[in-house]
């Protein structure tokens, strides 16, 4: 990961991430950079000024698209008595301008060399993530009159960068420079654009270019106006919350990514740096999160993950008809199929969510034209549970990638090697299952049965749906309990032993309805109990188990998404006080993080940290984590569709006095939802 002091600016699925100075300098296994499509365009951009190299006074993040340097020549020195100021500003916008400003401070005029040495090593952005750039194309740069032309060809899959300035420069193969002379108090300025142009394998261009010059940052802040307008208002006397609020609305925006195929239409891409591009899972949980507040993001992705459904048996992409995508990349290691991602569909858990979505945007929006649409959809991806994802003949959705040497070993959210074991810390065989998924295969057949009696006008097959989603709850509920425990295994190996540890996904079976009402006072309290609530929030793995590490991937951080989908099953089972106790954690954790949540941070005590500790590779921004607050002001004003209505039963942590949010949109039209709470240090709140 690149270090902590990297400025990053972003635009869908276009981002630059370099040092405080403007600089880029990257290496195989550093992700900065300019990046577009999956493919690092712009690997060294280094200003200098006769010859020195600058250094930083400041920067401003003015948005999420725009940034702005202001840096003097030479050395850091505690004192710095500079006759010389640059700003850089610049902006991303489908590709990349950056406008660069001298000024001379002296009495007397000064002649200087100005210089920028640009270079692109168009690393597909798997070989930085995986640490080996081994490209096997060829490079090439051009420097013309007017521009440099930087590229890569392999067969007919062609990536470029073209370098242009608006004053007259010298260009040759390794950047670009200008003599100028500058009388005292005087400036000089130039804008540089850096357009990118890819094309496909197949001969298809994909070319990223700007749009005429100052056009492309009017349209991304009016954009942006826009966006954060037509968003409900939230009004708190808890500062913080009203803050971190208007961050998440302003990077969900920065994040909307859209697909060469939706023509404009926008679907959330994962995280910065290595997942700016759709998924199913993440897009999917986001929308969820955000449905109250952004529900047309629902529709776009569900639409474009319908559309994109598994059609075949292929093993080398694990997809299988009616499977809904993982992951679609559209750089070179996928062109050329050295792993798998175009698309790939080892997810597990993507197929019921996508049915659950359907049913929750159907109940928010009313939206009856896009549930008919998508009957067919909906239909394959529940044959998908039955007939292809039960690789055991059990009744369960199980996992085994077919594709062994780049497939995904762990296909549920938990997706890394070590995520499911055993109590011993020993690790299970395949296939796998997981415990939260059998609840999204129960919660999607429910959800599914009322769209069929609905409004696909087949009782016959909602009545089998319903039948089958009892059946899979008792037969789970007698399975997967662990006794002694008192709670759900993680998961359960071919042969029925479970994985017997205690870990966060039990929430996730909370939310999804699965869990017997006798058993659900038990689960909530392990949630908030101290093996698994840190203080900040709940643990991904319990505290005392073998593989328990508090800055361990999937073993024991804390997951912001996780814990708001685990508020929002607690209160689904009426534990109210126990959602607004995970909801206060995780929101006293994001005032640490300038209201922006990283996709995880440590699961040390609160009692050992006076503020949460980032795990050190996490994305931020990150799409669910930055649907976690909208998710959490949901479930703590208890906001739910009911016949058509929305129903508004808060329940606030300690301390965070009134809140209103105004304008929720829905198949209501717009309504308004307030709550106060006890100002009470000890107790919550009804």
């Amino acid at each position: 990961m690149a270090a902590s002091n990297t400025i990053r600016i972003l635009d869908g699925n276009t981002f630059v991430v370099s040092e405080d100075t403007g600089d880029i300098e990257a290496t195989p296994s550093e992700p900065t950079g300019l990046f577009s499509l999956d493919t690092r365009f712009l690997s060294k951009w280094v200003l200098t000024v006769n010859g020195e190299r600058l250094n930083a006074l400041s920067y401003d993040d003015l948005q999420y698209y725009e940034a702005r340097f202001f840096l003097v020549p030479g050395m850091a020195t505690h004192y710095i008595d500079a006759k010389l100021s640059i700003i850089r500003e610049r902006a991303v916008g489908g590709s990349f301008r950056e406008t660069v400003t001298i000024l001379n401070h002296d009495e007397k005029a000064v002649d200087l060399e100005i210089r920028m040495e640009a270079g692109a090593d168009f690393a597909d952005l798997f070989q930085v993530k995986d640490e080996i750039l081994n490209k096997k194309g060829e490079t090439y740069a051009e420097a013309e009159t007017d521009r440099l032309r930087l590229g890569y060809r392999r067969g007919n899959f062609r990536r470029e960068t073209i370098i242009a300035a608006s004053q007259p420069a010298r260009y040759d193969r390794n950047g670009f420079a200008w003599s100028i002379h500058l009388e005292p108090n005087e400036q000089w300025d130039t804008a540089i654009d850096v357009q990118t142009h890819a094309v496909g394998p197949g001969g298809r261009d994909l070319r990223m270019g700007l749009r005429a010059h100052g056009t492309e940052r009017l349209a991304l802040q009016h954009d942006l106006e826009q966006w954060v307008a037509k968003a409900p208002k939230v009004n708190t006397e808890h500062e913080q919350l009203a803050s971190t609020y208007r961050r998440s609305l302003i990077d969900l925006a920065a994040l909307r990514f859209s697909p060469l195929s939706l023509g404009g239409q926008t679907l959330p891409a994962a995280g910065l740096p290595w997942f700016m591009t759709m998924f199913g899972r993440d897009s999917i949980f986001t929308c969820l999160q955000v449905l109250p507040f952004a529900p047309e993001m629902s529709k776009t992705t569900l639409r474009i993950l319908g559309a994109l459904q598994g059609t075949r048996f292929d093993d080398f992409r694990d997809e299988d008809p009616g499977r809904i995508l993982h992951e679609m990349r559209y750089g070179e290691t996928a062109a050329f199929e050295e792993q798998p991602h175009s698309p790939y569909y080892g997810s597990v858990d993507a197929t019921p969510l996508f049915l659950v979505l359907l049913d929750e945007y159907e109940k928010w929006s009313g939206d009856v034209a896009l549930v008919k649409e998508l009957e067919r959809e909906c239909r394959a991806a529940l044959k998908w549970i039955d007939d292809y994802a039960d690789l055991v003949g059990n009744g369960y959705i199980w996992y085994e990638r077919r594709n062994s040497d780049t497939g995904l070993e762990n296909q549920c959210w938990k997706d890394s090697w070590d995520s499911l074991s055993y109590s011993d810390g020993t690790l299970p065989p395949f296939p796998r299952a997981t415990c939260e998924v059998q609840g999204y295969a129960y919660d999607a057949k429910m959800r599914a049965a009322r769209l069929a009696r609905e409004f696909w006008g087949d009782p016959a097959y909602a009545e089998q749906l319903e039948r089958e989603a009892a059946q899979l709850k008792e037969r789970f509920n007698r399975d997967w309990w662990v006794e002694d425990g008192g709670y759900y295994a993680l998961g359960m190996d071919p042969n029925g032993r479970q994985c017997d540890v205690l870990s966060s996904n039990i929430g996730h079976l909370l939310w999804s309805g699965i869990v017997d009402d006798d058993r659900a006072a038990q689960v909530a309290a392990h949630l908030v109990g101290p093996r698994l609530f840190s203080g900040w929030g709940v643990r991904t793995l319990a505290e005392g188990e073998v593989r328990y590490n508090p800055i361990g991937y999937h073993n024991g951080t804390i997951w912001p998404f996780d814990n708001s989908f685990i508020a929002w099953g607690l209160r689904r089972y009426g534990f109210a006080e126990e959602a607004a106790t995970i909801a206060n954690g995780i929101l006293d954790a994001a005032r640490y993080f300038d209201g922006r949540l990283p996709e995880a941070f440590g699961g040390y005590q609160r009692e050992l940290t006076k503020f949460p500790v980032e795990y050190p590779t996490a994305c931020s921004p990150q799409a669910w984590s930055t649907g976690t607050p909208l998710l959490l002001i949901r479930t703590m004003l208890g906001l739910e569709p009911h016949e058509g209505h929305l129903a508004v039963d808060p329940r606030l942590p300690v301390g965070m006095g009134r809140i209103e949010v105004l304008d929720i949109p829905g198949r209501w039209g717009r309504v308004d939802a307030f709550a106060r709470g006890r100002i009470d240090l000890h107790n919550l709140v009804d």
